[in-house]
């Protein structure tokens, strides 16, 4: 009888996850050999009926952090559903090549829907654009994006369970008068393509007879207003568009251009190493490129551009044809308007904890441009962390008692680590010993080894590669999300009461080029590696199309680099 009984469990388990097909069931006993035939019986049907509903996950954006988080998403048991006012995913890194046509934009952008459309799981898609967010409710509003002409702007609501913002982030005018109305930007590929057609205008303009000479010279000059790398490769660009390829086309022009790079600091590339700012600036020089530094714009008018230089303390008006700003980003309305309905005011993104999840919200996570870590401080803790090892509450501790929450300690407060690098210290042990001079702590001395620590805190840069990794992560903790219910929140679980499960995010930083025209490219790489010059190009070539979201844009920017070096660039104003 148990051995019917186990066939029996059996068939009820198997009826219940696909009843359609055990309509009648035929087991055959183990004693005697005989059929017994089974009909679709209650306990079966109410087994059947068992319907779990499936988590809705909404996310807004469909960029680096957003499109990350989809394509590494493998949990079946979501219901999602994304909503932005772009239908596809463009590899912003390659926007300045966009603007003097060495890459097609098409070439750069994929359709989200072919991202996730191989996905094991349904993905819908809303094309529109989020105007409010209303926790209490947990609801998205949202309008359409579309031209008026196809009906009017629609608006409607999306449910969630989960929400994930990765939305990005505007450009930062710093509320200079003028920018928003005469710069061009270069953050969307519309900006690439605009930059593009106002280039090959002003080469137009320039050439047209009954232009005086000092107009002309204003026309073709052209301004980039700050030197971080987007700036930087920006103007390396256009110096190589116009000296390859619009020389050739408009050589009685060629002398009245000139490119200019304003740059508020001391340097240009201040987040790189120094060989590299240094390398950077002279090539500038060299190739004629204007570079000052220390100028800060105060204003944008429609022929002129204003700045105050830090030296004299003089403004300084200088006629411009194209002004490209690129410096820095900013926050989008609707998160400004979110972060003050949750309480983070006077703050620039919004803050998370080490688990993406946006503080004050046990729902809602963000993650790449829009949002920012926000570090847990070593001596917040202080005393749990001494207790933890201090297993015989004896209120004094030898600095061997620390070595089983040692790699907890360096992966909760990142912090530590970079300590140790720079202290030049090879463990935890040994800034405890060095601090102290004995082998033997109290609380006190703990908290002065530990005092200068949380000085190392800095905050995750704005960049692509932070986002995709931060979508990468998420992902996968929504993928082990029912898994880890019963697991331990964090590596120590310092706090009195814990919300997460999982251990919290750390960026991994695999470096950054910085291209500098002429078939010449910068590079920091991890280990304090710098290479600069024509390999290094190739290098760049070489992760840049590993990065390309998929084959179709990897053979497509390939191709278009392929043409270039044979053809060189477009100069048509399509």
């Amino acid at each position: 009888m148990s051995a019917f009984r186990q066939f029996y469990q059996r068939a009820s388990n198997a009826y219940s996850s696909n009843p359609r097909l055990y309509k009648l069931l035929v087991i055959t006993t183990v004693s005697g050999g005989g059929l017994l035939a089974i009909s679709n019986s209650s306990a079966f049907a109410d087994a059947s009926q068992v319907d779990v509903k499936k988590k809705k996950v909404v996310v807004l954006g469909t960029g680096w952090a957003g499109t990350s988080f989809l394509k590494n998403l493998k949990d079946p048991s979501y219901e999602i559903e994304v909503v932005s006012p772009r239908n596809y995913f463009a590899f912003t890194p390659l926007l300045p090549s966009v603007t003097n046509g060495t890459v097609e934009a098409r070439s750069i952008v994929e359709p989200i829907r072919n991202i996730v459309r191989k996905k094991k799981f349904d993905v819908q898609f809303k094309e529109a654009e989020c105007y409010k967010i209303d926790t209490v409710n947990k609801k998205v509003h949202c309008k359409s994006t579309q031209d008026n002409n196809l009906g009017g702007t629609e608006e409607f609501t999306v449910d969630y369970d989960y929400l994930v913002i990765a939305m990005g982030a505007r450009v930062n005018t710093f509320n200079t008068p003028g920018v928003v109305e005469h710069a061009h930007f270069l953050k969307e590929i519309e900006d690439a393509q605009r930059i593009r057609r106002s280039v090959i205008d002003c080469f137009e303009r320039a050439s047209l007879p009954n232009i005086t000479e000092e107009e002309r010279k204003r026309i073709l000059h052209f301004v980039v207003v700050g030197g971080g790398p987007t700036g930087v490769e920006f103007a390396a660009e256009l110096h190589d568009y116009v000296i390859e390829d619009l020389a050739k086309l408009y050589p009685a022009l060629e002398e009245h251009v000139k490119i200019t790079l304003l740059e508020a600091g001391d340097h240009i590339l201040n987040m790189f190493d120094k060989r590299i700012t240094v390398f950077a600036e002279e090539k500038f020089q060299r190739d004629g490129i204007n570079l000052k530094v220390g100028s800060m714009v105060t204003k944008v008018s429609e022929k002129e551009i204003c700045t105050k230089e830090r030296a004299t303390g003089q403004t300084v008006s200088i006629p411009y044809g194209m002004v490209v700003w690129s410096t820095g980003i900013g926050t989008r309305p609707v998160v400004m308007d979110f972060m003050k309905q949750i309480g983070q005011t006077n703050r620039r993104v919004l803050a998370t904890d080490e688990w993406l999840r946006v503080e004050g919200c046990d729902d809602i996570y963000a993650l790449g441009d829009c949002a920012t870590i926000n570090q847990r401080r070593v001596m917040e803790d202080i005393s749990a962390i001494f207790n933890k090892a201090d297993k015989k509450n004896t209120g004094r501790l030898k600095v061997d008692d620390f070595k089983e929450v040692i790699n907890d300690i360096c992966e909760r407060y990142p912090q530590v680590a970079i300590h140790l690098k720079k202290k030049q210290l090879k463990n935890f042990n040994n800034l405890l010993k060095n601090s102290q001079g004995d082998d033997e702590l109290d609380i006190e001395k703990f908290k002065l080894a530990l005092s200068e620590v949380d000085s190392q805190m800095k905050n995750l840069p704005a960049t692509a590669q932070v986002a995709a990794q931060q979508g990468e992560y998420l992902a996968e903790c929504f993928d082990k999300m029912d898994a880890c219910e019963k697991n331990p929140e964090g590596p120590l679980r310092f706090r009195a009461t814990g919300r997460h499960r999982f251990h919290p995010f750390r960026y991994q930083h695999f470096g950054q080029f910085a291209p500098l025209g002429g078939e010449q490219t910068a590079a920091q790489l991890p280990g304090d590696w710098v290479s600069i010059g024509h390999s290094t190009q190739w290098l760049w070539y070489s992760v840049y199309v590993s990065k390309l979201v998929s084959w179709r844009t990897r053979m497509l920017v390939i191709s278009d680099w392929g043409r270039r070096f044979v053809f060189g660039r477009d100069s048509s104003r399509i």
